[in-house]
């Protein structure tokens, strides 16, 4: 069975409801100019009609826009942080703990095949994942530290 496709919403895109008063006014009045007038004057009726249509989209986008950046300036006024980052301290004890159930396994596989060296891949394995883990959410983690501290030493020799 296939999902039928749904058109854009055009209030989410626009901000214009798909039900306006006003709009639906503008387009009847259209038509019915259109019916009185005659197919000559259709192009200029259509034109006429799809400029209003696109002054009011251009102040839905103009208003939400502003909206925006409002709000933007809200969150630099208050000194706040942007979102929360998606890494909490419940996945990192989540992912600290699966690594050590996953070692077990890896540890009996890699000594009973290969002995000692098989144990040692195993657990550098291990201890690489946890590594790029935590480098991914500590950024600067392995290095950030060492880089500032021979920075400032550079620059006490210079005085």
């Amino acid at each position: 069975m296939q999902r039928a496709r749904r058109l854009p919403n055009l209030k989410r895109m626009t901000g214009i409801d798909s039900h306006d008063a006003e709009l639906k006014k503008e387009l009847n009045a259209t038509l019915q100019a259109r019916r009185e007038l005659g197919d000559e004057y259709e192009s200029a009726l259509v034109d006429s009609f799809l400029e209003k249509v696109d002054q009011r989209i251009d102040g839905a986008v103009e208003r939400r826009v502003r909206r925006q950046m409002a709000e933007q300036q809200m969150v630099v006024a208050r000194g706040t942080r942007g979102p929360k980052p998606t890494d909490t301290w419940g996945e990192r004890f989540g992912f600290g703990i699966v690594s050590m159930v996953l070692a077990i396994p890896l540890s009996a596989i890699g000594g009973g095949i290969a002995h000692l060296p098989g144990l040692l891949v195993a657990w550098a394995g291990i201890v690489g994942v946890n590594a790029v883990q935590a480098a991914r959410t500590n950024p600067g983690l392995f290095g950030g530290r060492r880089a500032k501290s021979s920075q400032s030493s550079d620059d006490a020799w210079e005085d």
